[in-house]
């Protein structure tokens, strides 16, 4: 019997299979770099097989950020991943379309016509540029004092994003917490106005709280700082975090004033890839005026072919999100985003409505602010939260479950997030699926009570 002659590489791309070449016949090295090349089919293949088993993005409700976008969008960033956000003098109408979007953003928030602000890589970048400012700011209004610069402290609620407790941590600004409680899951004016001192560089107020999607309550934390200020003589800002609700509020409560309309809100930090509408990662911080950012916080850049500004923690970035964001505000208008936040909350509004429906559950937040609701189990001893959130992996659905924050810790919930790409459709196959596993979960604590099968969260 005549042996089969081994293909060369030459003719290994017209006589191997559709699939499966030469590099699948072993695995890949995971951890060190190959000692040979491979094809670029292959290439693709191996790694876009290997990430089918991350979850399904589209049926991820706890994040956030955003899962879909339009063709048209997604080919105009294509086309830009190559171009440095950084390097201002060789794009420069891609830096154009930058100073666009900022002053787009302080327009929604009302700021004054003086109003400047800064992209970012998403709202957690934004954040720690808006706390450096507040920094800087108090640190010289007390050595103008004459007083002490060593001592620095945050108000803030425990319910903040994380990077703010980073913020602090790197920046060795004492955190004061106000803590939240049973039956309130957002900051409570007086006990925030209670914790000034003549060292607090500022307040933060969130608008759309990542636990609950609730808005604290920004004009009466702001009249009672105002009312503090007048008092003691203090400057202490105000600062918003509209990560979640900036994008929101304009278009679904317009005539709620929690942006530059209060006077001491000094500045804000957007997600553009939250309801934005855009792909991780960009961000924006406003400052109601160019004197609200301390000159020595800006650097000028002139080795990349002209004097250009910039005030990152990031350098080199592709200026494909900006593109991508400018797309929205140019495709959608305000008109298109109010039509698509209306949708959004439309839809978690009815979702919410129908899960507290289904009976073993109770809402702490129904939907109504920003498209995002938590609800808890009333009866713990039957199953949990954790319980729903693994049975629901089964058919596919990431549906988050936690503790609520410091003072209300007791307290576990599940929370949806409802974003741009979820349809009635798509809530009404969470609904069944959510029906097949109180059904399994029920049936599991009943016969655990007969003594025949224990079902329990580990």
């Amino acid at each position: 019997m005549t042996k089969k002659p081994t293909p060369s590489s030459d003719t290994e791309s017209v006589l191997t299979p559709a699939y499966g070449g030469r590099f699948m016949r072993e695995p890949i090295p995971k951890y060190s770099m190959p000692e040979n090349e491979m094809d670029a089919d292959s290439a693709y293949r191996l790694i876009h097989d290997e990430l089918m088993l991350d979850g399904n993005a589209r049926l991820n409700l706890a994040t956030f950020v955003t899962t879909w976008m339009e063709p048209q969008a997604e080919r105009l960033m294509s086309e830009t991943f190559d171009k440095n956000m950084i390097d201002k003098d060789e794009y420069p109408n891609t830096a154009m379309i930058e100073e666009r979007c900022i002053k787009i953003v302080a327009n929604l928030f009302n700021a004054p016509e003086n109003a400047t602000g800064s992209s970012a890589i998403g709202s957690s970048e934004a954040v720690m540029l808006a706390g450096m400012a507040m920094k800087w700011n108090w640190r010289a209004r007390q050595r103008a004092k004459g007083k002490p610069t060593d001592k620095p402290n945050l108000i803030l609620g425990t319910n903040v994003q994380v990077v703010w407790e980073k913020f602090c941590r790197y920046w060795d600004v004492e955190p004061r917490y106000v803590p939240m409680a049973e039956d309130r899951y957002v900051i409570d004016p007086e006990d925030t106005i209670s914790k000034i001192d003549e060292n607090t560089i500022g307040i933060i107020a969130i608008l759309g709280t990542t636990f609950t999607g609730e808005y604290e309550p920004i004009k009466e934390v702001h009249d009672a700082l105002v009312a503090s200020n007048s008092k003691t003589g203090f400057d202490v800002p105000l600062h918003v975090d509209a990560a979640s609700g900036g994008f929101v509020a304009p278009f679904l409560q317009p005539d709620l004033e929690w942006d530059f309309r209060l006077p001491q809100v000094k500045s804000i930090n957007v997600s553009g890839h939250k309801y934005g509408l855009v792909y991780p990662g960009v961000g924006w911080v406003v400052w109601r005026d160019k004197s609200e950012l301390p000159e020595d916080l800006v650097f000028h850049v002139n080795y990349l072919g002209g004097d250009m500004p910039t005030f990152t923690l990031n350098f080199s970035r592709p200026g494909n999100q900006i593109v991508g964001q400018y797309y929205n505000f140019l495709r959608l208008g305000r008109n298109g985003y109010a039509q698509v936040m209306g949708n959004l909350g439309a839809i978690a509004q009815q979702l919410a409505a129908r899960i507290a429906d289904l009976g073993p559950f109770e809402l702490l937040s129904d939907g109504s602010t920003i498209p995002v609701f938590a609800f808890k189990v009333k009866d713990p001893d039957n199953f949990t939260v954790y319980d729903v959130s693994d049975q629901l992996r089964q058919y596919g659905w990431q549906v988050p479950a936690y503790s609520m924050p410091e003072g209300a810790e007791d307290i576990h919930v599940l929370r949806i997030v409802v974003r741009e790409g979820f349809s009635f459709d798509m809530a009404e196959m969470l609904l069944q699926d959510m029906g097949k596993v109180i059904a399994k979960l029920e049936n599991q604590s009943a016969n655990g009570k007969d003594g025949s099968t224990v079902f329990a969260h580990v």
